[in-house]
């Protein structure tokens, strides 16, 4: 075999074993990735079981860098203190070290019955079991990886026949430096750790080098994985960046410590794996891995807090006041993997335009109620951020939505672009409707009548509390609250047609202030009522799943004398 062909089959083996690993890690995620980020999210502060969670989850998803991004998000929101991320951090990295070493054994051979078994189940339960379905995904990704495994071999074996290929990879190898940059420079390109040192097992075990050349040059690989992570969130909040920093400053600081042991450490690589069994020159790569990953969790665990101040120094939190944060905290595109997570941080999203509304409420009252000028009030800068934050949920749950959700997911996506869509209106009517009246009732300087304003503040007390509801039954999805949110749809409904009756009575009595403010009274006392009816829209899918919901108003008898019978209504 040539030497181009051997390139183009150690190029193939590592584009297997590279999509073998995506897949197997999306398959993960979406089966369990909901359990995973409960696992790294816990209330537990402490570092030791934070490392070791971190463990579980870099050994599962065997990557470092999927672990960083899940714990940085959760570092930026604040859930998570630094300190207990970058003990996380180090126990993912001996995590992916662990994952190494299982797929380094003789398993591989079984690639051709995890492949097609995985593609069985994952088409037999497509659209039936979406957890089921992912791991026929993990199948194929296990099939994927030991066959590109089983390539890299056979192409290290004839690397060993090649005099020229030879002379360059003992050059590399010998040249300590050198040997550290070529494996951080392969491992961010390949975004793999796990994947380059592989290919390095697969050069020990094919005769191409001997183990102890290469030390130096899996300490690359370890500093290197470090640098995707880094790479994918540049454009992330500090808080979620100073993680990966972090993370790369105890990987370079273990690096140089374990430089000048290599030549000691070697001779007890060969008596652990003497002592194994002789598993082969390529075993004593991971056991070197695995010795470089366990020293770090040991020795670094006790300095997170020294490296989260020392990552804080590095990248300082911005100050911005709050009035000028713009744009969406929580959307981001790296959960899509776990489509819950995905969910749950455009919910997350939604609460804040909940927030807004809140706020432009209040601000209207205060004009309704003499107590501000209209132009001090700033609604539509607030009335922009609930447009934008609209278009950015309905876009990201867009996107997710092309993903492979189960059904249950895909309601809850239809469910939140849906409430989401009814603020949008409401921050509209607020903006467009009220503060108008409310600058009219201003500039005519004008004032309701002792009972109708008293009625004007019970319609907008019950409109505060029918969002404060509404917000706490579209996260938690309780059916006691979406029943008592129909309750308050149909009081307020009540207390509009009482109040219209009211004010007609003192125009007919001929009270003078009701006379002057009649237009903007009746038209205020609808557009809460509007408000109302579009914050209690969210009881709605949660009432239909229950099972609670009528397809119609109407009584079956007055549903039969339609004309039009819709299915719905005949049934």
């Amino acid at each position: 075999m040539n030497g181009t062909e051997i390139l183009i089959n150690l190029l193939a083996g590592v584009a297997l074993l590279l999509w073998g690993s995506r897949m197997i890690r999306t398959g993960v995620m979406r089966a369990f990735g909901s359990k995973l980020r409960s696992l790294l999210g816990g209330k537990s502060q402490s570092r030791i079981p934070s490392a070791l969670a971190g463990i579980v989850a870099g050994t599962v998803l065997q990557s470092s860098t999927a672990v960083a991004l899940l714990i940085g998000s959760f570092s930026g929101q604040g859930l998570v203190v630094s300190a207990v991320a970058l003990a996380v951090m180090l126990g993912a990295d001996l995590g992916s070290s662990i994952a190494a070493l299982i797929f380094s054994t003789g398993i591989a051979s079984l690639w051709p019955i995890l492949a097609f078994g995985g593609y069985v189940i994952h088409t037999v339960f497509e659209g039936r079991n979406a957890r089921i379905k992912a791991l026929g995904r993990v199948g194929i990704g296990l099939g994927l990886l030991f066959l590109g495994l089983k390539t890299l071999g056979n192409s290290a074996a004839d690397l060993s026949s090649s005099p020229v290929v030879m002379s360059v990879i003992n050059a590399a190898s010998s040249e300590t430096l050198l040997a550290i940059l070529v494996g951080i420079v392969l491992t961010w390109m390949a975004h793999s750790s796990i994947a380059v040192v592989l290919l390095a097992v697969s050069l020990v075990s094919g005769g191409a080098i001997p183990a102890d050349q290469l030390y130096a040059f899996v300490l690359g690989i370890n500093v290197g994985a470090a640098l995707p992570a880094i790479s994918a969130t540049m454009s992330e909040p500090v808080e979620i960046r100073r993680i990966p920093l972090g993370n790369l400053m105890f990987r370079i600081t273990g690096a140089l410590l374990a430089l000048p042991l290599i030549p000691f450490v070697h001779e007890y690589i060969i008596i652990a794996n003497a002592n194994l069994g002789d598993l082969g020159p390529g075993f004593n790569i991971i056991l070197f891995h695995l010795m470089f990953n366990t020293a770090l969790l040991l020795v670094f665990i006790g300095f997170t807090q020294i490296a989260a101040n020392i990552a804080a120094k590095i990248l300082p939190a911005p100050v911005v006041p709050a009035e000028e944060e713009t744009g969406p905290k929580y959307l981001d595109h790296k959960l899509f993997d776990t489509p819950s997570a995905a969910l749950s941080a455009a919910s997350r999203e939604t609460l804040r335009i909940g927030d807004f509304i809140k706020s432009m409420l209040e601000k209207t009252k205060q004009v309704l109620d003499d107590e501000a000028r209209a132009k001090q009030q700033n609604l539509g800068e607030d009335d922009d951020m609930v447009d934008e934050l609209n278009n950015e949920i309905k876009l990201y749950l867009t996107k997710l939505m092309s993903e492979e959700l189960d059904q249950t997911d895909g309601k809850r996506a239809i469910d939140i672009i849906t409430f989401t869509t009814n603020l949008e209106h409401v921050g509209d009517i607020i903006e467009r409707n009220l503060m108008e009246l409310a600058d009219k009732k201003q500039r005519s300087k004008t004032t309701f009548s002792t009972a109708g304003q008293e009625e004007i503040d019970a319609m907008y007390e019950r409109v505060l509390n029918t969002l404060d509801l509404a917000m706490n039954t579209f996260l938690s999805g309780d059916i006691d609250s979406a029943r008592e949110l129909i309750a308050r749809k149909t009081e307020l409904r009540m207390l509009e047609r009482t109040g219209i009756e009211r004010h007609l009575e003192r125009l007919s009595e001929g009270q003078h202030q009701s006379l002057l403010t009649t237009g903007i009274h009746l038209d205020v006392i609808r557009d809460f009522k509007r408000i109302n009816s579009h914050l209690t829209s969210v009881a709605y899918p949660v009432l239909e799943r229950a099972g609670e919901l009528r397809a119609s108003r109407l009584t079956k008898k007055a549903a039969k004398q339609i004309r039009y019978q819709p299915e719905s209504l005949g049934s």
